[in-house]
Parts: C-alpha cells; sequence; structure tokens
C-alpha cells in the first residue's frame, strides 16, 4: 500500500485521492471503503416526516418503509435543481446526506417548511459518510443505506468507529459513479438543470404537487428537454485530459460543457456531461482538443433514463 495522497483542490479538496494505483483501488473495490467525509449529514425526526418530505420534494416518500433507502431533489419554484438528499429512514428518523457546502442551506429551507408539521430537522456534523464495498463487514449500529454505486452501501459513521477493510481513494469511487451514471450536483449539473435532462434522477411521476413540479410534469408530457445527461468515451492517447469545465463543441458548434472526468480500470478515460438536446448522438465531439464518443443515458426525445441504476 503506497502513501496516502489527498485532494489539492476541486469539491473534493481534503478528502483522499489515493493510496496507491487507483486503477488497482477500483479492481478491489469491493472489499475496500472510501471516505467521503465532506458531505453534509442531517436527519428529519417526527411523526409526520415522511408525509411532509413527501410533500416537498420530487420523491414518492409516503408510507417508506424502514431501509429502503431513496433518492430526492428539492427544486425552485421554476423547476430547478437545488438540493439533492440521499436517505433511508429507520422507522423513527429519516437519515440524509447532501453534497459538500450544501447542507447548511438545505437545513435551513427545511426548517422554514414545518409550519406546523410535527418534524424536527437537524444537521450531524458529529457523523461521517463512508462509502464500503459489498464485501465489507459493516460496523454494528450505524446507519447504512444502499449506494447507486457498485453494489455498495453508505454508513454514516458516528466518530471512533470505524470500518474493518483496507481503505481506497475517491479517485476509484468517482470512475465507478461515472461509469454507473449518477450525477453529482453542481458539478455535472448546474443551475439551469431540471430532472427530465437527468433522467428523472430521484424523481417519481406518480404523486401529489410539490415545489417545481409543474415544469417536470410539461416537460415529461412535451417531450424534448433542452439538454440531455451523456457519458463520454475520451481519447486518452494524448496523456492528459481536459478539467471539469472544458467546453465541448460539435463542428465548431459549443454544445456543452464537461462534468465529471476519471480514468477507468476497464473503460479508460471517461465523463459525464450535459449537451444541448438537438446534439447528433452519433457524432464524435471535441473536449479542449480530446475527441469523445457519446453514451446515450436520457434519451434526447423523452427524457427519460434508459439504464435503470438510476
Amino acid at each position: 500500500m503506497g502513501a496516502l495522497v489527498l485532494l489539492s483542490e476541486g469539491p473534493d479538496t481534503g478528502l483522499v485521492s489515493h493510496l496507491d494505483n487507483p486503477n488497482l483501488e477500483q479492481r478491489r473495490i469491493d472489499s475496500s471503503w472510501v471516505g467521503l467525509g465532506n458531505r453534509d449529514i442531517l436527519s428529519v425526526s417526527g411523526p409526520d416526516r415522511l408525509t411532509w418530505l413527501h410533500s416537498l420534494t420530487t420523491q414518492f416518500l409516503e408510507g417508506l418503509e424502514p431501509g429502503r433507502s431513496t433518492t430526492a431533489l428539492v427544486l425552485s419554484p421554476t423547476g430547478h435543481v437545488e438540493h439533492v438528499l440521499r436517505g433511508v429512514d429507520d422507522g423513527a428518523t429519516f437519515w440524509a446526506w447532501t453534497e459538500a457546502g450544501r447542507g447548511p442551506a438545505l437545513v435551513e429551507w427545511l426548517d422554514s417548511m414545518r409550519f406546523v408539521m410535527r418534524v424536527e430537522v437537524t444537521a450531524h456534523p458529529e457523523l461521517t459518510l463512508v462509502w464500503a464495498g459489498p464485501d465489507v463487514t459493516l460496523p454494528d449500529d450505524v446507519v447504512s443505506m444502499a449506494s447507486e454505486i457498485a453494489g455498495g452501501r453508505e454508513l454514516l459513521l458516528p466518530e471512533g468507529v470505524e470500518v474493518d477493510a483496507p481503505q481506497a481513494g475517491v479517485r476509484a469511487w468517482e470512475a465507478l459513479r461515472i461509469a454507473a451514471g449518477v450525477p453529482r450536483l453542481g458539478i455535472d449539473t448546474d443551475e439551469r438543470t431540471i430532472p427530465n435532462e437527468i433522467g428523472l434522477y430521484g424523481t417519481h411521476l406518480d404523486k401529489g404537487c410539490y415545489r417545481g413540479q409543474e415544469t417536470v410534469a410539461r416537460v415529461h408530457t412535451l417531450g424534448r428537454p433542452p439538454r440531455r445527461l451523456t457519458r463520454l468515451t475520451l481519447d486518452g492517447s494524448q496523456g492528459e485530459l481536459p478539467e471539469t469545465g472544458a467546453e465541448i463543441t460539435s463542428e465548431g458548434r459549443r454544445v456543452g460543457v464537461l462534468g465529471s472526468v476519471a480514468v477507468h480500470h476497464e473503460d479508460g478515460p471517461i465523463a459525464l456531461c450535459l449537451l444541448r438536446r438537438a446534439t447528433d448522438p452519433q457524432a464524435t465531439l471535441d473536449v479542449a482538443s480530446v475527441a469523445a464518443s457519446q453514451e446515450i443515458l436520457v434519451d434526447p426525445q423523452v427524457g427519460l433514463h434508459v439504464r435503470p441504476i438510476l
């Protein structure tokens, strides 16, 4: 095992980048754990919690059975994605995490929406998010939820509780996430993103009204979302890869901006991005002078995700 290397820039600054060759860490990820300690953790307790969250978010949460993991979004009144919650209910409390730095604003907004509902929203800086591979033995008495990545589990660890397995870095985990087509808020999305563009990720179509629903329903009914989530396979022959935020063009015309980028141990350099809906799905794109082919994740006409993981 090599020396621990930390990320020095980007949204995950301070997390462990890798401890060995990231490709090797990907290959043994099933028996490893990855620290995601920059995510913000919160809980919602009280007898009205699921009905209340159901009314506020994009997900169908009424009657959510204990132990079932879920993803929900909070939208703006015009339907743009503002927050994501990845969570699980234990029968008394809904536990969730959101992206780094977004927890305080999410807790404040949820708190402002309580009115007469019997709910309590609490931030939990004492807990740390960890991803554990499917072959890892989980610690006792911790909140655990099924991950969207590689069949793993996400654990909310109290201080002093450790996972008895080798550690891997976030570079390995990010490559698996991109391969799975799972978008990250604020990296693979922007302030204009609507759920239809990311395949209705975390969004249920068969439920009552919630903030931003009119936009989701209208675009779903009419089809043709403005953009579509796409996975790119990049030409790695030049050695260096384009960075997040790089301009994507097709025949000289700007069609999108690069999101997450990683090197997968089998697929090579891959990335996620939002492309203009009308971009030819067969076109080879240019990403900062690097050629890229497309893997369609979202139907350009309908806006439904074509991969069952989402």
